[in-house]
């Protein structure tokens, strides 16, 4: 794609990393045939190619961005097919991630807009403050028809019947490796997860160490600023990124890290591309030592290797979250590590496309993620599973609210067949 950028404009580092992008597409429209949303609404602008280029206008004009691109924009739920399908390598991600921090600074959004993304981003990224709106939200929930807008109905919708006691396993502290220690790993606990589920955690810290591993909770570590950063809140983003970033080098320094296992394929995303977001920064040697030592869980236990299991007579359909799929390029290492323990593994037809969920889409796009979800939950249904396996805690909160079908994330099956507890959720 021909861009016409001036030389002052490519000094910015943000342009001419965008400029780069631009210059890759070459217009073929590949990723319009995976791009959730283009085969939902059918609008050439909601999808890649189309963003693509209403991106274009919007940088190389130097402009303001106008409710038009925002719109489309927003509708992009950062799935990423669109970079496993593209054939000349379009970094989308970045590109994206670019145009929302432009929007986020020169756009004026109405105001329950402003107001909603607000309480979302001081919100869900801290724990204790998302418990409380999770029973604030329980409360209300009776009320939910009289309110007027769909996304505060969607948000009461999407909260969980309980909510888990706060585990005291998500504390900074070391737990030692049963048996001989082979590796020293930090685990990152997340932020919503922590409020949402508990049992993920816990079930990876047992098989973790089951396996060898002495697992650290890094004081200092929260949120990976994957929420923010998704809605253009540079700041935000890079606070909670930065805060992340000296706790695991603050551990790697003091004790030595193999890893950083990430068990939220969204914020493993994010992590490994702390060196890019930080590039530019005094941090950038720190971030790219973070982003090259994490490891998704299930990337770190095909590492390690997984005792083969006796048939357990459970047929599960493994559903693969875009964020670890097209984020990650990891694909076959959740499923192969089922197999091995002894689970019968089924994939729903379209796997390769959202579920609707992508951080906070769900609730700021509810009509359009309840179509995707509405599709996923029929594809997964359709293969008769008797439990549905995810890692990625979005995905799990968005299927399990369409489907009567258990869901569960893969490590807490993983640590059932080795020894561990059976998965709260199968009863």
């Amino acid at each position: 794609m021909q861009t016409n950028f001036t030389p002052e404009q490519l000094a910015d580092p943000g342009i001419a990393r965008a400029n780069e992008i631009l210059r890759a597409c070459v217009h073929c429209g590949f990723c319009t045939a995976t791009c959730p949303t283009y085969q939902v609404l059918g609008d050439e602008l909601d999808s890649p190619r189309g963003r693509i280029y209403l991106i274009k206008d919007m940088l190389e004009a130097g402009r303001p961005a106008d409710a038009r691109t925002v719109k489309h924009i927003d509708r992009c739920l950062s799935c990423l097919a669109c970079m496993t399908t593209c054939p000349s390598g379009v970094h989308y991600m970045h590109l994206v991630d670019h145009a929302r921090a432009h929007i986020e600074k020169t756009y004026r959004r109405p105001f329950m807009d402003r107001a909603l993304r607000a309480v979302l981003a001081r919100v869900i990224p801290y724990p204790g403050r998302f418990r409380l709106a999770l029973f604030g939200a329980r409360l209300a929930r009776p009320f939910a028809r009289f309110l007027p807008d769909a996304r505060l109905r969607a948000m009461l919708a999407l909260a969980p019947k309980q909510i888990p006691p706060v585990s005291r396993n998500d504390d900074p502290q070391v737990f030692p490796a049963q048996g001989e220690r082979r590796l020293r790993v930090a685990l990152m606990t997340g932020c919503a997860q922590k409020a949402l589920n508990t049992d993920i955690n816990d079930a990876t810290i047992r098989l973790l160490r089951r396996l060898g591993c002495e697992v650290v909770v890094a004081r200092g570590a929260g949120c990976c600023g994957a929420l923010t950063h998704h809605m253009g809140m540079q700041d935000l983003s890079h606070s909670s990124a930065a805060a992340s970033i000296r706790a695991f080098m603050a551990e790697k320094r003091a004790g030595g890290l193999d890893a950083i296992v990430i068990n939220t394929s969204g914020c493993g995303t994010t992590v490994k591309d702390y060196g890019h977001m930080f590039r530019n920064d005094a941090l950038a040697t720190d971030a790219a030592t973070v982003s090259g030592l994490a490891k998704d869980v299930s990337e770190l236990l095909a590492w390690i290797g997984l005792p083969e299991g006796a048939p357990r007579g459970l047929r599960v359909a493994y559903h693969a979250a875009c964020s670890l799929q097209h984020g990650q390029q990891i694909k076959a290492a959740p499923k192969d590590l089922l197999k091995r323990a002894g689970f019968e593994v089924v994939e729903p037809a379209d796997s390769h496309l959202c579920c609707g969920s992508a951080g906070t889409y769900n609730l700021l796009q509810p009509e359009l993620s309840a179509e995707l979800k509405r599709r996923k939950v029929a594809t997964l249904e359709a293969k008769s599973p008797q439990v549905i396996a995810a890692g990625n805690i979005g995905c799990m909160m968005q299927i399990g609210s369409g489907t009567g079908v258990p869901v569960v994330h893969t490590v807490e099956l993983l640590d059932w067949a080795t020894g561990g507890p059976r998965p709260r959720a199968l009863g």
